[in-house]
């Protein structure tokens, strides 16, 4: 497989796949360019090459063809800003006037395509579509982690018209690199956090885990079901009531792997799910009637803080809490800042999932962890070992 590290763009036009999925203010101004940064390293790589970029992308979920709202013409400010380069725009991201824009590019120049997903055969996956987009190219670059999960027309589909020139970009290879060391290669101990509302979203990566880590944290609201399953009372805590015996399973498996489980010894409890709720504390299987854990408690942030230090592989995915509320987001915080500390002093960390993500950011701290992130589904599904469309298509297993 080509290695865009060594592979020359000279006088190539590359289609790319990149990820501008980006929040928008009522302005239609920028609010977040980090996933356009991600970018620049291949769109740079391209440029300075000698050769032009095609770049493609969706926004949002428009429903019926073309909205206002959605155009990437509204980033182009941001683009180029970013990149110090005058870019072109294509009214639309197929088409004979869109082939000519390709075709009259120069080396050095961009052109970004208006979005993909004002076309349902795009999502569709269908492959008259690819074959319009991959049009007037002759490379293709596969950038974009955040959708590589998904067999869309322009992550999977248009990689069959390139058969001997696709490539994954730098943002995806470090994805690959980062999981990929995680995964198959992690130095000891390895610490696995898992947080969020519910088991049944992380079984499968908590059972692909079992097989790897030393340790596993389980935070959020899904703990509760942990804690009622051995017996506890969690008063209103939320509880998936039919995946109890499956949190014993998760269990009498990790005792047998000689792996330790740790769930939060108290929890910062409300009456009601408030910023404004009354609140208290108590211990994790000892929460009354009428209020519900919506945090971790300082033993638990203690006891958790502990072993994070102690770890030379860190996996985060999932807050510890109702972070979006501040009255219950300091466990989140705390968990963050401890996985900072220990990378300080060498373990390599790898954080994925909106809120983890949101709350490294929210700290200022992602310059202290090893990786984050940009694809919080495709991640999961990647240690889940499931197979990524995006991923196999470059790679030469096409999906059909």
């Amino acid at each position: 497989m080509k290695n865009i590290s060594n592979y020359s763009f000279t006088g190539k036009k590359a289609i790319v796949r990149v990820d501008f999925n980006v929040p928008l203010d009522s302005d239609f101004k920028v609010t977040d360019n980090t996933r356009i940064k991600g970018a620049l390293p291949t769109i740079r790589k391209i440029m300075n090459d000698g050769g032009s970029a095609v770049l493609m992308s969706h926004l949002g979920r428009p429903k019926e063809g073309p909205e206002e709202k959605f155009s990437l013409k509204h980033i182009i400010p941001e683009l180029e800003q970013l990149t110090g380069s005058a870019v072109k725009f294509a009214p639309d991201c197929i088409g004979d006037d869109t082939l000519k824009l390709k075709e009259n590019l120069k080396p050095g120049d961009i052109l970004l395509l208006e979005n993909l997903r004002f076309y349902k055969e795009e999502t569709k996956g269908i492959e008259g579509f690819a074959e319009k987009l991959a049009e007037g190219c002759d490379v293709y670059v596969n950038d974009a982690f955040g959708t590589a999960h998904r067999a869309h027309a322009s992550t999977t589909i248009i990689a069959r018209f390139f058969p001997d020139e696709k490539l994954f970009g730098f943002l995806i290879n470090k994805e690959l690199e980062s999981m990929d060391k995680v995964i198959h290669d992690p130095e000891k101990p390895f610490t696995a956090i898992m947080g969020g509302a519910k088991v049944s979203d992380k079984i499968l990566i908590i059972e692909n885990l079992l097989e790897r880590v030393d340790n596993l944290i389980i935070g959020g609201a899904m703990a509760y079901t942990f804690i009622k399953a051995q017996g506890g009372k969690i008063g209103n805590s939320l509880c998936e009531e039919d995946k109890m015996n499956l949190a014993l399973d998760i269990v009498e498996s990790a005792r047998q792997k000689n792996v330790k489980i740790y769930l939060p010894a108290d929890s910062v409890n409300a009456d009601k799910f408030d910023e404004n709720a009354k609140t208290g504390q108590s211990d994790s299987g000892s929460i009354e009637e009428g209020w519900m854990g919506l945090d971790i408690g300082e033993k638990s942030i203690k006891a958790f803080t502990e072993v994070i230090k102690a770890s030379k592989t860190i996996l985060w995915n999932g807050p510890m809490g109702v972070f979006e509320m501040e009255k219950f987001s300091r466990g989140t915080s705390e968990i963050a800042k401890a996985i900072a500390e220990a990378t300080d002093k060498g373990a390599f960390s790898l954080i994925g999932g909106g809120d983890s993500v949101a709350a490294i950011n929210k700290n200022k701290l992602a310059d202290r962890v090893s990786y984050v992130s940009t694809g919080g589904g495709a991640m999961l599904e990647y240690m889940e070992g499931k197979i990524l469309p995006g991923i196999a298509a470059v790679r030469g297993d096409d999906i059909k």
